[in-house]
C-alpha cells in the first residue's frame, strides 16, 4: 500500500480556452473540477490503476467538503484532518498546445496542533504501508522541515518515504535522507545551487541530491525527459505524447507509476514515464488509467548525452513540435 500525504490541497478548476490574452475575456471552450493536489494527484492515478492507497490531508470550509466529495467520488480513501481555515482552491487555464497558467493560492493557515495532527496521522496510516509520499507546497503555518519530520519519523520503520516538493522545503527534506526525491528542473537546480544548461549539467546536480542522503533521484525535465540516478544505474528517457491537453499532474503521474512498479529500478522508471505521457493527453489533472498507458513510447538510455542542451525555453508538455512532444513530467510544475 501506499500513503500519499498533501499538507496544501486543493479544489482544481481547469478551464479550456482558445488563447489567453491579458485584460481580454476569453470564453472557455470546456472546464473541469478535480481534487488537487500533487498527493491527491498520485493517489488519482493509484485508484485508476487499481493500487491499494490512502490519501492523508488536512481540509475546512466550503471547499474542504467538496474536496472530500469528490475524493469518494473518484474512490480515493482518505484520512481527513478537520482544520480551522478553508481549502484553497487554484486555477489552470489551458491553452490548445498544452500550455497552462496556473492560479495558485496560499492555502489556509494551519495552526501547531493541526500540524501535529497530520504528523500523527499520516504516521498511523503508514503503519505496514510500503511508501509514504510527502508532495506539494506547505500552506501557511508548517515549517520547512515539515517533509523531514515525515522521513524522522518513519525512520525504522520498514515504511520508505518518496518526496516531491520544492524551495527551502526540498532542501531540509533532502538532510534527513528520503528513499526518493523527485525534482523538477527548477527544483534540481535550486537544491544542487548551480546552474543547469546540458544534460551533463543535470546528471551532477542529480549526483550531488542524491550524495545527501537520498536513494534514488528522479528529475522531470520537461520536454527533454527525465533523469534516473540511484547507487547503481544512472538514466536518461523520454516518452512522446502525441496528443497534448494538459501537462497539469504529469509529474505526479511520473511518481506514481514509479511507486506503483516498486519505487527502484529502470523498469519502474519507463513505467512513471508512460504514466506521465498518458496524462498530458488527458484534461485538467485526470489521472490516466490503465487503457491509457502505452509503455511502448517509452525510450530509455543508460548512455547519457552529456553535452546536450536542454530546452529550458519549451513549454510545459513540449517543444516547437506539437504533434509530438516528449515527456518527463512538467518541467514547470510549480508548487502545487
Amino acid at each position: 500500500m501506499i500513503v500519499t500525504l498533501t499538507p496544501n490541497p486543493s479544489i482544481d478548476r481547469t478551464v479550456e480556452v482558445d488563447a489567453l490574452e491579458r485584460g481580454a475575456v476569453s470564453r472557455a471552450r470546456g472546464g473541469r473540477i478535480d481534487p488537487g493536489g500533487k498527493g491527491i494527484n498520485i493517489a488519482g492515478a493509484l485508484v485508476a490503476h487499481t493500487r491499494p492507497v490512502v490519501a492523508v490531508l488536512p481540509s475546512g470550509g466550503w471547499e474542504g467538503a467538496q474536496l472530500t466529495k469528490l475524493l469518494e467520488q473518484e474512490g480515493i480513501t482518505s484520512v481527513v484532518v478537520p482544520i480551522a481555515g478553508a481549502t484553497r482552491a487554484n486555477i489552470s487555464v489551458v491553452e490548445p498546445d498544452g500550455t497552462v497558467t496556473k492560479l495558485n493560492e496560499p492555502g489556509p493557515h494551519l495552526a501547531p496542533e493541526e500540524i501535529e495532527a497530520l504528523l500523527d496521522a499520516t504516521t498511523r496510516a503508514a503503519a505496514g504501508a510500503d511508501w509514504v509520499v510527502g508532495c506539494g507546497s506547505l500552506p501557511p503555518g508548517p515549517d520547512d522541515d515539515f517533509y523531514a519530520l515525515v522521513v524522522e519519523r518513519l525512520a525504522g520503520s520498514g515504511t520508505k518515504v518518496a518526496i516531491d516538493t520544492s524551495g527551502p522545503t526540498l532542501r531540509k527534506s533532502l538532510g534527513a535522507g528520503p528513499d526518493v526525491a523527485k525534482p523538477n528542473l527548477e527544483e534540481l537546480s535550486e537544491a544542487a545551487g548551480t546552474e543547469i544548461v546540458t544534460l551533463g549539467d543535470a546528471l551532477e546536480a542529480a549526483r550531488g541530491v542524491r550524495d545527501r542522503g537520498v536513494g534514488t533521484v528522479i528529475a522531470s525535465l520537461g520536454a527533454d525527459g527525465a533523469l534516473y540516478v540511484d547507487d547503481r544505474q544512472e538514466a536518461h528517457a523520454v516518452a512522446p505524447a502525441r496528443r497534448v491537453r494538459s501537462a497539469v499532474g504529469a509529474g505526479d503521474a511520473l511518481l506514481a507509476g514509479f511507486l506503483a512498479q516498486g519505487g527502484r529500478g529502470l523498469e519502474a522508471f519507463a513505467t512513471g514515464l508512460a504514466w506521465a505521457a498518458a496524462a498530458v493527453s488527458l484534461p485538467g489533472s485526470r489521472m490516466p488509467g490503465p487503457r491509457d498507458v502505452d509503455l511502448s513510447v517509452v525510450r530509455v538510455h543508460d548512455q547519457i548525452e552529456g553535452h546536450r542542451i536542454l530546452d529550458r525555453t519549451a513549454r510545459p508538455a513540449g517543444g516547437t513540435d506539437r504533434s509530438t512532444v516528449s515527456v518527463g513530467g512538467d518541467g514547470r510544475e510549480g508548487d502545487a
